[in-house]
Formats: C-alpha cells, structure tokens, sequence
C-alpha cells in the first residue's frame, strides 16, 4: 500500500476552465469544487449518494459528487450549474413549472435532468423520466412539477 502525505497539485477542467488545485488523495470532489473553487450549486446534502443534492456532470453523466475523490476527476470534463450560464432548457423548464420550493435539491436535479437531455435528445417515455429522477430527492416537491419541467424542457428545444 502506497502512503500519501501532504498535498498532490492536479489538473481540473471545470465549467470549460483549466483548474490547478493542491489537493490531499482523499478530498472529495465536492469539497474541493466548494472550497477551493467557490463552485457552491453543488451541495452537500446526505453524504453518502443518496440524496442526489451534489450532483454534477462529469464527461456527460451525473455523478454524485460526494461519492468521488477529486484526484479521480482529473483528466475528465466537469459541469456544475454554474457552468449551465442560466442559459439551459432545464434551468427555463424549472421556473415555468414551479418545479422547486426550498431550492436546497434544484442544482442536482437541473443537473441530472440536463445530463437526461444531453444522453436522450429526443422526449423518452415516462418510465425514463421516471428512472432519471430517481437519483435525487426532494423533501419539498411532490416531484409532479419537477416531471412537468422535463417534459418542458424537451418541448422548447
């Protein structure tokens, strides 16, 4: 087993920016977007990836934050809300269909519904939609709003 002591400089291309971090192996990917790069959208909810609050897109796909050690996104592509510019079909979809209340679980959902449209450009069934948002919860919503702005989303694009 290999000991680590100290800090490690990696590599981050976050939000279409290059990112240089000093990091210890086991900083969680989420502490150090929050941290180190003030990238606060991703919260830090349950901890252990139940709750899908920290959710961002690496190379695409959701990922729970929290669940990543941030050495392991080196040499990948990272997107948090931040990096949507407000300018996403979901982040319009959201506020049309009043599909937040708190607001605490919005950043992970805009993000797992983006990375939704990203891997499914066409409308999936409902059954899809359905196995997406199960990643993430709200305690707030009675998820019919959060649904609705995914099928908004699909309609305005």
């Amino acid at each position: 087993m290999v000991k680590y002591e100290g800090k490690v400089v990696i590599a981050l291309q976050v939000n279409g920016e290059a990112h240089e971090v000093a990091v210890r192996p086991s900083d969680l990917l989420l502490d150090v977007l929050r941290e180190q790069l003030g990238l606060t959208a991703a919260k830090p909810g349950c901890l252990n990836g139940d709750c899908g609050a920290c959710t961002i897109m690496l190379d695409g796909w959701p990922v729970k934050s929290c669940l990543m050690l941030a050495v392991e996104a080196e040499g990948h592509v990272v997107l948090t809300v931040e990096g949507l510019n407000g300018t996403a079909p979901i982040q319009k979809a959201f506020v049309d269909a009043d599909a937040f209340q708190c607001g605490y679980c919005t950043s992970g959902f805009l993000m797992v519904c983006h990375a939704l449209k990203t891997q499914n450009p066409l409308m999936p069934k409902e059954n899809i939609i359905e196995e997406w948002l199960q990643s993430n919860l709200c305690r707030c919503t009675g998820y019919q709003e959060i649904r609705r702005a995914v099928r908004l989303m699909y309609e305005s694009t």
